[in-house]
């Protein structure tokens, strides 16, 4: 086996390896967002999307920031809608577009899963200390690919 092959061998085994952790972490989260707050992934992400956005978003451009469908996310706006967590208003320059914002009791629901959000994945990485997360962090940065819309000042 040559280097080359070596490296690609490596290479395949860090994408595993990336891959693992991100099913079982996002597994874990899902089931704590599940059972101790009722809500599911989809939920939290479409809340952490408009919560991050006091103006609204328009359904295309919630739909484009989470990388899904229209029609996923419209499915999850309208149960946010049913349970008073969300509004939809259609836009003055544009009939035909709705935009979606947190309604006060879905930026208060939005504020404590946050906190009990953030407090789980500080448990979930509690091996690594800071000088590792900075490490990981600027390697995978570094490999980035491209921008990707979840890439904000603040979040990564």
């Amino acid at each position: 086996m040559n280097k080359d092959d070596s490296s690609s061998k490596q290479r395949l085994r860090l994408w595993i390896q990336l891959l693992r952790t991100t099913r079982s972490t996002e597994s874990e989260l899902r089931e704590f967002l599940r059972l101790e707050h009722d809500t599911t992934l989809p939920r939290f992400d479409v809340m952490a999307a408009l919560y991050r956005a006091p103006n609204g978003l328009t359904m295309t451009e919630l739909s484009r920031y989470l990388l899904v469908s229209n029609g996923n996310v419209t499915t999850v706006v309208d149960r946010l809608v049913q349970d008073g967590m969300a509004i939809r208003e259609q836009q003055a320059n544009d009939r035909r577009s709705l935009r979606v914002s947190l309604t006060e009791q879905g930026q208060q629901q939005f504020t404590v899963m946050a906190k009990a959000h953030e407090a789980k994945v500080n448990a979930l990485f509690a091996d690594f200390n800071s000088e590792e997360i900075e490490q990981l962090l600027n390697l995978l940065k570094a490999h980035a690919h491209k921008e990707s819309p979840h890439d904000e000042p603040g979040l990564a």
